[in-house]
């Protein structure tokens, strides 16, 4: 690489680690922990590149970038950030950030973003500023943090503000809608109305009529395309092809593959082709189980801001939660936690109540564990057995090897570091590796490491 980089983060050791690797990259880098420092760098015309936090001790990150646009117009500005929300992505492309990265990231995946940025030197920007707080929805309820979640954000934001017509798939319960809404309500047509139609609006033939008067120029949600017989997909190639002088913005919503269901004939071709724009696919809950804690005590603060018993999940009920496969997914997890709510009186939900909901939940057992006797292979079988069988005929995504060796690793991690109170070359030396790899995974894995004398 060749040029110059602009790093600003009030971390110390991010910075370093930025200097480093880009540095022997051959890079030149400037590297502060203050947004007026780096905005006097900008000014002065230095740096190829910028490279900066969101939230810093003399301001916003986000809040820059269009006085960067407006001094230095097509340098690009990758955001970094531990605020990793979907609005953080949100706000960084409406800002115009030429790429977003949530922490902890991937050094790797930074330098190749940083390289291709240096490559492009200039480019169109959008002069658009970050529109007030005070016009955004506080709790938008989109949340995860793991890599298949940032990339989803990514996407929404990418696509946000386009024409395209966008189909988002997933199964029941994922989140198909939320997105749906999250596309329209951070979008410029967000003071025009946001339409969700199903079946039952196309079943006569003044219904594409009828949809479009109500929609004016809005957002039209078709819910689960696959679920519409022939002659209502007929009606919605046309009305896509001819929807009058306030056309509105397409999207759908479907179940299962699409381009499964078009090769099976349940989704016309045509239909498809038209609304296919953009594909977004939202990850069920399995795919992405380190959000669990994450999704459990969202629901528990709301829960607890409309009135229910203030409740908190207690470590091996975590376990249980996170070893279970949620086949209804979010909607799923969201009704228990609100039943757990509902029916305990403790504040710590326990393994037992636990126990008790997963195992009334209908035609589904949660994962409880080895059976006595099993050994660990066993167990991690079956796990993997059922973990297969929920994909059906279809494989599951991609990258299955990292997961579940994450999956493995950061308990038998978390338990050591348990055992031997916290100090990591007492853990090390039980596990049996190097004290720096340890560091690293629990860097990696986001673990926490509490001191503590161990008695026995």
């Amino acid at each position: 690489m060749d040029g110059t980089v602009l790093v600003a983060d009030d971390d110390r050791t991010i910075r370093t680690v930025l200097t480093q690797a880009l540095t022997r990259a051959g890079c030149k880098v400037h590297a502060t922990s203050s947004l007026t420092t780096l905005m006097r760098w900008v000014g002065e015309g230095k740096g190829d590149v910028v490279i900066s936090d969101v939230v810093m001790p003399d301001g916003n990150g986000l809040e820059m970038l269009p006085k960067i646009s407006q001094d230095r117009p097509g340098l690009p500005v990758i955001v970094i950030s531990a605020q990793n929300t979907i609005m953080t992505a949100i706000q960084a492309a409406e800002a115009d950030a030429y790429d977003y990265l949530p922490k902890p990231f991937d050094l790797p995946d930074l330098m190749k973003r940083t390289a291709k940025a240096l490559e492009i030197g200039s480019r169109t920007r959008r002069s658009a500023a970050v529109p007030p707080e005070q016009d955004r929805p506080e709790d938008l309820p989109l949340v995860g943090r793991t890599p298949v979640m940032q990339e989803l954000y990514r996407l929404v934001a990418r696509v946000m503000n386009t024409e395209l017509p966008v189909l988002i798939h997933g199964e029941s319960g994922t989140g198909k809608t939320l997105i749906a809404r999250a596309l329209h309500d951070f979008s410029d047509r967000r003071a025009m109305p946001f339409v969700s139609a199903t079946a039952s609006d196309l079943r006569d033939l003044e219904g594409p009529a009828r949809l479009l008067a109500r929609v004016r120029g809005g957002t039209l949600l078709i819910e689960e395309i696959g679920d519409l017989d022939d002659e209502m997909q007929g009606r919605l190639v046309r009305m896509i092809d001819s929807p009058g002088d306030h056309a509105p913005r397409f999207m759908s919503t479907s179940q299962g593959d699409p381009v499964a269901a078009v090769g099976a004939g349940r989704v016309r071709d045509d239909l498809f082709y038209r609304l296919g724009g953009a594909s977004l696919h939202v990850p069920a809950l399995r795919e992405r189980v380190d959000d669990i804690p994450l999704l459990t005590a969202h629901f528990l603060s709301r829960g607890a801001r409309e009135g229910l018993a203030e409740r908190r999940l207690g470590r091996e009920a975590a376990e249980l939660f996170r070893a279970y496969s949620w086949p209804g997914n979010v909607r799923q997890l969201e009704n228990a936690v609100r039943r757990l709510m509902l029916t305990g009186r403790n504040a710590e939900i326990t393994r037992a109540e636990a126990e008790t909901l997963l195992a009334d939940q209908p035609d589904m057992e949660p994962l409880l564990g080895a059976q006595d006797g099993d050994k660990l292979s066993a167990s991690v079988a079956r796990h993997l057995r059922r973990y297969f069988d929920l994909h059906g005929k279809m494989l599951p995504p991609p990258g299955l090897y990292g997961r579940i060796l994450r999956e493995m690793e950061q308990p038998l991690i978390e338990i050591a570091l348990d055992a031997t109170g916290g100090n990591q070359a007492k853990c090390a030396d039980l596990l049996g590796i190097n004290r720096n790899t340890l560091r690293k995974k629990i860097l990696g894995l986001d673990i926490q490491v509490t001191r503590r004398r161990k008695l026995m």
